[in-house]
C-alpha cells in the first residue's frame, strides 16, 4: 500500500466528479469512492449523521410527559443515519487508513455544508497523523477548485464556524422538541377538536414558528382592514394649449392645516368638504413658487443573492423559493454560476480584478444572441470593465463567506442539456451581472410648486434621455429591479407629455387656473406574501423590529440563513400551516395554521417576534466571528428554556 496519500471528501458524488476531473484523476470508481496513486475521492450524500431523538438518551423519553421537560442534555448523542450506513463506513474505512497523511474537507462552502462534514469527522474518528485541510471555493470551475486545494487552510481555522453550525442544530432541536412536546400536551386535545381529528400534535421551531407569524399576521391584517374613501384636490393650470394637473398637499399655512375635515395631508374625509374647499379657491391668483429643473442618474440594481433570484424567479416564473434554489445549485455544479447560498449582493476587490475572465467567458461561450447583442455594444461603445472596485458593485466589507450570485464565463459544454426554465434562470443571472458595466440610465426631471391664495399643489415630470443599464435590465418590456418603473414605455410618454408641459415655465411667474376637480382615492390593504416575497422579509426580518436600538445591533440578521429559507416553507406547506397557489405562488394560512398562531400567541408570544429569532441568528453569527465563545451561547440558551418553562407551567 502506497503511503503519503491525500482524501478528499466532497458533499456528494457529482461534486466528487467535477475535483476528480479537475485534479486529472482517470481512476476506475470503486465502490463509494475513486482513487489514484495521489488522491483518494469520496463523498457523503448529504447528511450522514444526525442528532440522536430523547429516547435513545433514555426509553421513558420516548413518552411525552411534563414531568421529562424541558429536555436538556449535558453530553449531546449522535448516529448514523441508517439508509446511508454503507457510504459512512465507506467514508470511515478511507479516513482511518494509516496512509492518509492529509484529509482535505470539500464539503458545501457554507456553515450546514461544515456541519454535515464536521459531524461525520466526529463519529468517523481519522487517522489521529492526517492533517485535516478546509478547501473553500466559489465556484465549481477547474481554476477555482484547484485553487482550493492549492489554498487549503488548516480546518482548525474553521473552528468557530463548526461552532456556530453545532449550535444552529442544539438550538433548533432544543426549542423545537421541547415547546412542540409541551404544547402538544397542554394544547393537543383542544387542537384535535377544532380541526375535526382524532388526535394532534403542535410542532413548533425558532425559525418556523416565526414565519408562520409573519403569514398569520399579514393575513389578519388584511381580513380586518376597512377601505377608507378619501377626496384628493386637483388643479388644472396653465393655458388651452398647454395645460398641466397638480396636486394639493397641506402646508403650516394652509386654512385647513391641522383640521378634523382632512384624511390625511393630501385630502378631505368627505366630498362636500373637499368641494368647500375648492369653492375657496375660485378666482384666486396662481403663482410658482419653486421650479426646480435636475438630471438624474439611477444605476443598475445590485447582484443577485439567494433571497433575490429567488423572489425574482418566484414574480417571473410561479416557482417555489426551494425550487429556484435546486435550478441554481444545478447550474453551480454545472459551473455555469458562482456559489448560489449566498446572502452578499457584491463582488469581492478579489474577485473584481479579474472579472475580465468572466465576461471573456460568456462573449466566447454563451450562444445566446440577445446577450451577444449587449456585448457586442459594450466593446463598440468602449464601456469600462476595469474600475468596477470603485463601484457600489464591490464591497469586502459587506461579504462574509461567499461573493454574489455571477455567471462564471464556464461550462457551456453543459448548457444545451439544460432544461429551458434552467436557460432562462441563468440568463436573468447573466443579464443582472452585465447591466452593472453599462451606464447609468439619465432622466430630465422638474418639480414644480403652486402657490393659490397659501394653498400649495405640487407637479412633476419625468424623461428618461439616456437608457444606460435599462436597455440590458428590461425583459418583456419589464425591468428587473423590483423598485422600477413597471412599463418603461409607457411611462416615458406620459412623462414626455407633463415634462413638455413643464419645461417653459419660470419661477414667479403667475399661472392661468383651468379648474379645480376632486380625485377620489382609497387606502389599500397590505398585500399577501408569495413564496418568493416572504423569503425578501425573513432575509430582511430586522427592519420588522421596532425597537431602533435593538434594530442596529441586529443589523444584518434575519430570520433563518440563505441555506434554509426556502426549506421552512416548505416544511410549513407539508405539514398544513400554510396553503401555496401554485399558479400564483401567493400564501396563506390554513385554519390549523391560524388556531397553532393563537395558542403560542397565548403560550409563548416572543416565538412569534422576528426580535427574538433574528437575536439568535445574530448570536450564532457572533460565535462564528468569535465574538462570543459557544459556552456563553449555550448558557443563554439552556436559560432561556428553563425560565420559559418555569413561567409556562405556572401559566397553565
Amino acid at each position: 500500500m502506497q503511503m503519503n496519500k491525500k482524501l478528499l471528501i466532497t458533499e456528494k458524488p457529482s461534486v466528487a466528479m467535477e475535483f476528480a476531473k479537475a485534479l486529472k484523476i482517470n481512476a476506475n470508481r470503486k465502490n463509494g469512492y475513486l482513487e489514484s496513486d495521489e488522491w483518494i475521492i469520496t463523498w457523503c450524500v448529504g447528511h450522514l449523521v444526525t442528532m440522536s431523538y430523547p429516547e435513545k438518551y433514555d426509553e421513558k423519553l420516548k413518552f411525552w410527559r411534563l414531568d421529562t421537560l424541558p429536555f436538556i442534555p449535558q453530553k449531546w448523542k449522535y448516529e448514523i443515519i441508517p439508509n446511508v450506513q454503507n457510504q459512512f463506513n465507506i467514508v470511515q474505512n478511507l479516513m482511518q487508513r494509516e496512509d492518509i497523511k492529509e484529509i482535505y474537507n470539500a464539503g458545501d462552502s457554507g456553515r450546514e455544508g461544515e456541519y454535515i462534514q464536521r459531524l461525520v469527522m466526529m463519529m468517523a474518528k481519522p487517522n489521529p497523523n492526517a492533517k485535516i485541510k478546509r478547501v473553500w471555493i466559489d465556484s465549481q470551475t477547474e481554476e477555482e477548485i484547484l485553487r482550493g486545494i492549492k489554498e487549503a487552510k488548516d480546518q482548525s481555522e474553521y473552528d468557530s464556524l463548526s461552532d456556530s453550525a453545532y449550535l444552529r442544530a442544539k438550538e433548533d432541536y432544543l426549542i423545537g422538541i421541547n415547546f412542540s412536546r409541551l404544547l402538544s400536551i397542554t394544547h393537543g386535545r383542544n387542537l384535535a377538536k377544532k380541526i375535526n381529528e382524532e388526535k394532534a400534535s403542535i410542532s413548533v421551531g425558532r425559525v418556523m414558528t416565526c414565519v408562520l407569524g409573519m403569514i398569520v399576521s399579514r393575513e389578519r391584517e388584511i381580513r380586518n382592514f376597512v377601505k377608507t374613501k378619501y377626496y384628493k384636490i386637483i388643479g388644472e393650470f396653465g393655458d388651452e394649449k398647454s395645460s398641466f394637473k397638480a396636486e394639493w398637499k397641506v402646508n403650516e399655512k394652509s386654512k385647513v392645516f391641522n383640521s378634523s375635515v382632512l384624511y390625511n395631508e393630501t385630502g378631505f374625509k368627505n366630498i362636500e368638504k373637499a368641494r368647500d374647499f375648492i369653492i375657496s379657491l375660485q378666482g384666486k391668483e396662481a403663482v410658482i413658487t419653486e421650479l426646480k429643473k435636475s438630471k438624474q442618474k439611477e444605476n443598475a440594481p445590485l447582484l443577485f443573492n439567494l433571497a433575490e433570484i429567488q423572489n425574482e424567479c418566484t414574480k417571473r416564473f410561479k416557482i417555489k423559493p426551494d425550487e429556484t434554489l435546486d435550478v441554481i445549485q444545478n447550474l453551480y455544479e454545472k459551473k455555469l454560476v458562482t456559489y448560489p447560498r449566498t446572502d452578499a449582493r457584491v463582488l469581492s476587490t478579489a474577485v473584481a480584478k479579474e472579472i475580465s475572465k468572466n465576461l471573456n467567458g460568456i462573449a466566447k461561450g454563451y450562444k445566446d444572441e440577445e446577450v451577444q447583442g449587449y456585448i457586442k455594444k459594450m466593446i463598440d461603445e468602449k464601456y469600462p470593465t476595469n474600475n468596477l472596485a470603485k463601484t457600489k458593485y464591490v464591497n469586502d466589507s459587506k461579504i462574509t463567506d461567499h461573493y454574489a450570485i455571477i455567471p462564471t464565463g464556464q461550462g457551456y459544454e453543459n448548457y444545451d442539456k439544460l432544461p429551458e426554465l434552467q436557460k432562462q434562470i441563468y440568463k436573468l443571472i447573466v443579464k443582472r451581472f452585465l447591466a452593472i458595466f453599462y451606464p447609468p440610465a439619465e432622466y430630465n426631471k422638474i418639480q414644480i410648486t403652486i402657490d393659490v391664495d397659501n394653498e400649495t399643489f405640487y407637479a412633476s415630470g419625468k424623461v428618461c434621455i439616456k437608457q444606460g443599464y435599462l436597455e440590458i435590465a428590461k425583459s418583456n418590456n419589464k425591468k428587473i429591479d423590483k423598485d422600477s418603473t413597471d412599463n418603461e414605455k409607457n411611462v416615458e410618454k406620459e412623462d414626455d407629455t407633463s415634462l413638455e408641459s413643464l419645461k417653459n415655465l419660470k419661477k414667479g411667474q403667475k399661472i392661468e387656473v383651468q379648474n379645480y376637480e376632486t380625485k377620489e382615492a382609497e387606502t389599500s390593504p397590505p398585500t399577501r406574501y408569495n413564496s418568493g416575497s416572504i423569503i425578501l422579509a425573513m432575509e430582511n426580518a430586522g427592519k420588522l423590529i421596532e425597537d431602533e436600538e435593538l434594530r442596529e445591533q441586529i443589523k444584518g440578521a434575519g430570520i433563518g440563513t440563505s441555506a434554509t429559507r426556502g426549506g421552512i416553507i416548505e416544511k410549513l406547506e407539508k405539514i398544513k400551516y400554510i396553503d401555496i397557489n401554485k399558479k400564483t405562488q401567493i400564501i396563506t394560512p390554513t385554519n390549523k395554521g391560524e388556531i397553532i398562531y393563537d395558542i403560542v400567541n397565548y403560550s409563548m408570544p416572543d416565538m412569534l417576534n422576528p426580535k427574538l429569532t433574528a437575536s439568535w441568528e445574530k448570536g450564532l453569527d457572533m460565535v462564528a466571528k468569535k465574538e462570543i465563545k459557544p459556552d456563553i451561547f449555550m448558557e443563554k440558551l439552556e436559560k432561556y428554556i428553563n425560565s420559559k418553562f418555569n413561567k409556562l407551567v405556572v401559566k397553565m
